[in-house]
């Protein structure tokens, strides 16, 4: 199966990772190139026991791979599913601020060109 995880921070590189790990193709994304370049050098941006193993198994069997470009991810690569694993800090009132959750929701919407499973985690 191929699989987007929009945003590479804690949720996304370990959900893009796992699913990489049984066997899935698998691109994490997110707009901070510096994150992107880290990953591409095996620099993880976040600490999980294990992880950085995980990471460059996946890549070194090119199952899983990183970019900065969302949008050209679903349209050259079509995956299955879009997992959206974007911030969603909360607002002054308490509430989550879901501004980045409907971001990626409009640019899959924009920029992907068949059916598509499309999971908030």
């Amino acid at each position: 199966m191929k699989i987007c995880v929009v945003g590479s921070g804690y949720v996304g590189l370990v959900t893009g990772t796992c699913f990489s790990e049984i066997g899935n193709h698998v691109v994490c994304v997110d707009v901070d190139q510096n994150k992107i370049d880290g990953l591409h050098e095996g620099i993880l941006p976040i600490y999980e026991p294990g992880l950085d193993e995980m990471v460059a198994r996946c890549v070194k069997a090119k199952r899983l791979s990183f970019s900065a470009d969302p949008a050209a991810v679903l349209r050259e690569e079509g995956p299955d599913v879009v997992f959206v694993a974007v911030g969603t800090p909360s607002r002054r009132d308490g509430a989550a601020h879901l501004g980045y959750v409907d971001d990626v929701a409009k640019m899959v919407a924009e920029n992907i060109s068949k059916e598509v499973v499309l999971v908030l985690k």
